[in-house]
């Protein structure tokens, strides 16, 4: 096939933005598959596996100075089995993969290089390798003829090593073997590790390159309510300003850049993930209940308008990701000059933006500027003699203009397939967002991604992972079902319809069935069914998302308590058993189990409302629940009378609806409190359960 002037490999009939950035290199690329492992056992030649995603800088980098290059792909082509693999699509290669190379190496990161024997076992592998010799790095070119002539020479010695690599890939690591109580003194010991990580200036944990790390913080605001520690707090809100202010953060078009290459949040990698947008805006949403600062509240609209407006298929599903390239420049659509400024603004008001937004001739990246704020509000009000409030509205005058001017820009490249797990997290954001602010939009995009998973990507009673171009495919993973059980569940409780319940529910019980250990404690990250690998990995450590197991231990222990599933509760028992290790020697590795595990220790309570649907009282306190942050607790409603079948049918058994409405009942393990009666009692009674 041609296209264009270009001859198109194998890679042109996929649907991954990423394939299909590679289907006019040289290289004879083949997607994962019986054809391509079969041609390397026929041919007794490795494999060269090449895995990374649409948005890496690096991974373009790579192939324009190697897989385009002719000289190099005609090598590949001759001496390798040559298979391009999006991480997106099969995390399950990536997790093996990656833990191979970090094996031989040291490191990881995207692009992965790696070459393996026809049976799959790796036995050489690296990230971004220059095509010469530079740096101190050795060349791909250099690197290829190495790997050849071991093949050739030496192949029983690199079947072995593979081999070898392979069985110790199999066993389980030391801190996944400890195991110890489930007690608090592992969240005590979490947060003390993350406070002496914790960077007091700039905010965040370490220093450069510096990450989001929103599942930490979340951890310290429920460490927060527990023990009223301000000191706590207060490195939740330095990091929530900290990027707020910083470049890392779209002042123009909302949502976060992937991640700050310096300490202080200013110069980012400017892909923006789903995943990041989601479990920032509800790190956000949490940050505002608990402190009441508008300003965080503001944030999270931010990128829930973002994704609306940017990362949102017509159907409903959200898309995975916005590259950081434009035009081959990594941050162009994103940066400034002051003379574009002045040309948008007009003098006064350029002028005050570029003051507050640290635009310079000067710049502060390659000589452009990225939109920041190194001081407060109030600071530069003081500075340009503004009112504040005033200052504030000129501000969002100018941003508004200088977002219209940049919409006429060369965008960079949109990822459009559409993952489960990554839409779970951010479905599970606007429902949390739609009830934290009130907002129906926010619940309406909810249900409607939520439904748009179940019809395209539910088959015959199971998901799949990813859909792009009409076409659903890859059996789905751990991450996929636990992700979505916790949207549904999050549903549940903006909504009270009881079928995103009954939904979670069914979405546990496949877990159950098909990614359980038969010995117990953790789940695997692959279902019984899926393609036989040269591991099967249980998924246990964060990485930029949530693991699958911290996943799915969160949604059983909520969908427990609403449901009074105790097969449920033993299975997140077993889960956090398995990972206690984990979080006493890792914990920031560790964020969601930890999550988890606060909503183990709780106590746990259920929060049922029986009422009237549009009985003002009835809706002020159902509103009122759905605003406030409760980390140990569920939220079930009944306001049209009896369901039935319901999933929470236990919970509401015998309370029946007594005058005055509304009816609060504060349960534990479905022992509940005498019911608070009428709209200032079930609000006092809300007040006292937020303080515990």
């Amino acid at each position: 096939m041609r296209k264009g002037c270009f001859m198109t490999n194998r890679l042109a009939e996929e649907t991954s933005p990423y394939l299909l950035q590679h289907a006019e290199n040289p290289v004879d690329w083949f997607p994962w598959g019986d054809v391509a492992l079969a041609r390397a056992r026929e041919d007794n030649k490795p494999i060269f596996l090449s895995i990374g995603y649409s948005a890496c800088h690096w991974c373009h980098v790579m192939e324009h100075e190697s897989f385009e290059h002719p000289e190099i792909a005609q090598e590949l082509n001759e001496h390798f089995v040559c298979i391009k693999v999006d991480r997106e699509e099969r995390p399950d290669l990536d997790q093996i993969y990656m833990n191979a190379v970090q094996m031989m190496t040291g490191r990881g990161g995207w692009p992965m290089s790696v070459f393996l024997t026809p049976d799959l076992e790796p036995f050489f592998g690296g990230t971004y390798w220059p095509p010469e010799n530079r740096g101190g790095m050795p060349g791909f070119r250099q690197v290829i003829a190495a790997i050849h002539d071991a093949w050739q020479n030496r192949e029983t010695e690199a079947r072995n090593q593979a081999r070898r690599l392979a069985e110790h890939m199999r066993q389980v690591p030391p801190i996944l073997q400890e195991q110890s109580d489930l007690s608090l003194e592992l969240l005590h010991g979490a947060v003390a590790a993350l406070e002496r990580q914790f960077d007091f200036q700039h905010g965040g944990f370490g220093g450069a390159p510096k990450f989001p790390h929103s599942m930490d913080l979340q951890v310290l605001l429920r460490e927060y309510q527990r023990s009223q520690r301000e000191d706590v707090l207060r490195m939740v809100t330095i990091t929530l300003d900290k990027m707020a202010a910083g470049g890392i953060h779209d002042h123009l078009g909302g949502g976060f850049h992937r991640y700050s290459v310096d300490e202080r949040w200013l110069v980012p990698h400017f892909e923006k993930m789903l995943y990041d947008n989601a479990l920032l805006a509800k790190c956000y949403l949490e940050g505002f209940q608990v402190t009441g600062k508008s300003s965080y509240a503001e944030v999270a609209r931010g990128i829930l308008d973002y994704v609306l407006r940017d990362m949102t298929d017509p159907g409903g599903g959200f898309y995975s990701a916005e590259d950081a390239d434009s035009e081959g420049e990594e941050g162009k659509f994103f940066v400034w000059t002051p003379d574009e400024v002045h040309e948008v603004l007009g003098d006064d008001l350029a002028e005050v933006f570029c003051y507050c937004y640290d635009i310079s001739s000067e710049g502060n990246f390659e000589g452009r500027n990225i939109p920041n704020l190194p001081k407060t509000l109030e600071q530069c009000a003081a500075v340009l003699d503004h009112d504040a409030e005033e200052l504030k509205s000129s501000l969002a005058e100018a941003r508004a203009k200088l977002f219209a001017r940049r919409e006429s820009r060369v965008r960079p490249g949109l990822d459009d397939k559409i993952l489960v797990s990554w839409n779970g997290l951010m479905i599970e954001a606007f429902a949390y967002g739609g009830r934290v602010l009130e907002e129906p939009r926010y619940t309406a995009a909810a249900l409607k991604a939520a439904s748009f998973l179940f019809e395209q990507l539910e088959i015959d009673g199971r998901l799949r992972h990813a859909w792009c171009q009409g076409q659903a495919k890859f059996n789905a993973y751990l991450d996929d079902y636990a992700a979505l059980a916790s949207a549904c569940i999050a549903l549940y409780e903006a909504t009270f319809k009881e079928e995103w319940l009954v939904r979670a529910v069914r979405l546990l019980e496949t877990i159950h069935t098909h990614f359980a250990d038969e010995s117990g404690g953790a789940l695997f990250f692959t279902s019984d069914d899926h393609e036989q690998l040269i591991v099967r990995q249980k998924e246990l450590q964060d990485s930029s998302v949530p693991s699958g197991n911290a996943l799915a231990a969160t949604a059983l222990l909520r969908a427990a308590a609403l449901c009074g599933r105790q097969d449920f509760r033993d299975a997140a028992a077993g889960i956090l058993q398995a990972t206690t290790g984990l979080m006493r020697h890792a914990p920031a590795a560790a964020g969601q189990m930890l999550i988890a595990l606060d909503l183990h220790l709780g106590p746990l309570h259920e929060l049922a409302i029986v009422g009237q649907e549009g009985q003002e009282d009835t809706e002020a306190v159902v509103a009122e629940a759905r605003r406030r942050l409760f980390p140990r607790a569920v939220l079930a409603g009944r306001l049209n009378g009896p369901v039935s079948k319901s999933p929470v049918e236990a919970l509401f058994a015998g309370r029946e609806p007594r005058e005055p409405l509304p009816n609060l009942h504060v349960c534990q393990e479905f022992t509940c409190q005498a019911p608070a009666l009428g709209k200032e009692a079930a609000l006092g009674a809300l007040n006292e359960l937020r303080a515990t």
